[in-house]
């Protein structure tokens, strides 16, 4: 499914852990790193398609997220042509994507790189937040630093929230000390 000007309805996902850092997934039988994305479906909504994209590529089911923050735009990147499978040639030019930041909150274990029949990844790892940007490919870069610098903020905002929750729950009661 492609739009009128030739780009792909997709979803980008970052995943923070506690420590802020992304998850960083290798493509199966490749030397390449991304973060896990994915096209939407005919009639599915960008938050729908991220949830069946995390299950698929990651293993992860809602309750292991949170959602954080979202791109408020689509965020477009070309296919160099040469990447272009030929019978897509000249009408497709690449995809455009909504991105997702989401808050692990299950645990490392969670995660299954073969939770589905074809899967993306054969190796995962977390990095500091700002590292995929040294690393992705080229002509996914500049939507990778428009998608990490908007979502970033939530980072932030998120951490906040944590701690003012965590400071207004009561101390538990101590135990009496023994006589």
């Amino acid at each position: 499914m492609l739009d009128r000007d030739g780009y792909r309805p997709n979803v980008g996902i970052i995943i923070c852990n506690s420590q802020n850092q992304v998850f960083w997934g290798k493509r199966i039988r490749e030397h390449s790193w991304q973060f896990p994305q994915g096209g939407i479906k005919h009639g599915e909504s960008p938050e729908q398609a991220m949830y069946r994209e995390l299950m698929e590529e990651v293993g992860l089911r809602p309750e292991h997220v949170r959602i954080l923050g979202r791109t408020r735009d689509w965020l477009r990147y070309d296919v160099p042509s040469n990447w272009v499978k030929r019978e897509w040639r000249g009408s497709y030019k690449g995809q455009k994507q909504i991105w997702f930041l989401l808050r692990m909150v299950g645990r490392d274990s969670d995660v299954s790189l073969r939770a589905s029949e074809h899967p993306e990844f054969d190796a995962w790892r977390w990095n500091d937040y700002w590292v995929p940007l040294e690393s992705v490919i080229e002509f996914k870069r500049d939507v990778y630093r428009l998608a990490l610098n908007e979502l970033s903020g939530h980072l932030h905002t998120d951490r906040s929230q944590r701690r003012y929750r965590h400071a207004r729950q009561p101390a538990a009661a101590k135990p009496a000390a023994a006589a």
